[in-house]
């Protein structure tokens, strides 16, 4: 897969069949949208192009709203879409300058002169442009002018509950990780720095690891005792993890 930081360099990309979102967590929702652009690809012999933003549109306009915790940092989503057989991943720089173009403008400027799309996909009630006034609606009525046919994928359910990243985010909060797992279609993963603790662990002969988790929008399933895997250089391994107070060491250190 082939990473696009920005709009500058990139050239119009062959048959590009693309679709367009945040994408946190990319959950099986997103993942149908993604599979139905592959098949596209397949037909007219094109290549598929996930666009997305970072950051977080809402991180930008909402600065000091630090309510938004998020499912995947930029890298976990490129790493899932790699593995998801996805050929190209746009990420355009989302700014408050960016936010006032118009769907006119994005349609134009982005997706006929910079990737030259031809097929677009796009999820139920996706909306896009300035104040999301783009919609499915009109780009549909506008197919011959822009020269690419558009499609929208209908909601996506498991046991009549439509999948959303906001469902996903409310089951982590109260440490439901199966039914988070189960919408993800993925184990739900964390990754971090390994920083010094105390080093009490292996004096009792279970050595452990303390997690820096860098982004501080980073969802945190709730306090608990997790069964894991663990990816290190040297391999996976079966471990537990601890979020939260340690009850057995006096000072109650996070």
């Amino acid at each position: 897969m082939k990473i696009h930081k920005g709009l500058d360099s990139i050239q119009p990309i062959r048959n590009a069949v693309v679709t367009i979102g945040t994408f946190d967590g990319v959950h099986i929702g997103h993942q149908e949208i993604l599979q139905r652009l592959k098949e596209i690809a397949s037909k007219i012999e094109g290549e598929t192009v996930v666009i997305t933003f970072w950051p977080h549109p809402r991180l930008v306009l909402f600065p000091n709203d630090d309510s938004l915790k998020l499912l995947s940092t930029f890298e976990e989503k490129a790493e899932i879409l790699l593995k998801l057989g996805i050929d190209h991943l746009v990420a355009i720089p989302f700014t408050k300058e960016f936010s006032n173009l118009t769907s006119e403008q994005f349609t134009r400027q982005v997706l006929l002169e910079k990737i030259g799309t031809k097929r677009l996909v796009i999820g139920y009630d996706h909306r896009f442009g300035k104040n999301r006034e783009g919609s499915f609606e009109h780009l549909k009525a506008n197919e011959k002018e822009y020269g690419f046919k558009v499609e929208e994928i209908s909601k996506q359910e498991i046991d009549n509950i439509a999948v959303s990243s906001t469902k996903i985010r409310k089951a982590l909060e109260i440490g439901d990780v199966k039914t988070a797992n189960s919408y993800l279609g993925q184990h739900y993963s964390l990754s971090g720095k390994v920083v010094e603790g105390n080093r009490i662990g292996r004096t009792i002969g279970f050595p452990t690891a303390n997690i820096d988790i860098a982004e501080k929008f980073k969802l945190v399933p709730a306090d608990g005792v997790y069964a894991v895997k663990v990816s290190l250089a040297e391999g996976s391994f079966q471990g537990m993890l601890n979020i939260g107070n340690r009850p057995t060491i006096r000072d109650g250190i996070n």
